[in-house]
């Protein structure tokens, strides 16, 4: 069985990383999408609140295979996540050029702690190349319409939240 990780954080996650799962699954026979509870970082939901999001978005909303996913979260090297689910890859979803270059330094230092583990950059489809959870954050925040670029119950939360 081929197993995936993909870490981020996820705050919220949006159809860009959809997008990314999608493509995942066609690759791989097991994702599990790991958000992260960093404590050097501020996120607008919690760890708990983030875990509810990404299942409902992609269990209740989107319908995925619950067999295919495992939704976690995790406060270590996302290496050490890999050796834990025996996973052959690290994800890394790419939007644009200036995503790059922090990327590629990312994989490299996950190449040397443990030069078994492949790191693939997967880029979402184009009309959701844009779409950032900040961005989508402050769109709700003023008042716009974010249905476009969240599930529904994704988009709930975030007007719940503000």
């Amino acid at each position: 069985m081929k197993i995936a990780v993909y870490p981020g954080t996820f705050d919220p996650i949006t159809y860009g990383h959809i997008d990314v799962i999608k493509k995942s699954l066609k690759i791989f026979d097991k994702l599990i999408v790991a958000t992260t509870n960093n404590t050097d970082k501020d996120y607008f939901f919690s760890i708990d609140e983030r875990i509810d999001i990404i299942n409902n978005s992609l269990f209740k909303d989107l319908k995925f295979d619950r067999k295919r996913i495992k939704v976690i979260s995790f406060n270590n090297l996302t290496i050490e996540l890999c050796k834990k689910y025996n996973a052959s890859a690290i994800i890394r979803g790419l939007r644009a050029v200036s995503d790059f270059e922090y990327e590629f330094q990312l994989a490299g230092m996950n190449k040397k702690l443990n030069s078994k583990i492949e790191t693939m950059f997967l880029m979402s489809d184009v009309e959701n190349q844009i779409i950032s959870s900040k961005f989508v954050k402050e769109i709700v925040n003023l008042g716009g319409d974010i249905n476009r670029f969240v599930t529904k119950y994704t988009a709930k939360m975030l007007r719940n939240k503000y």
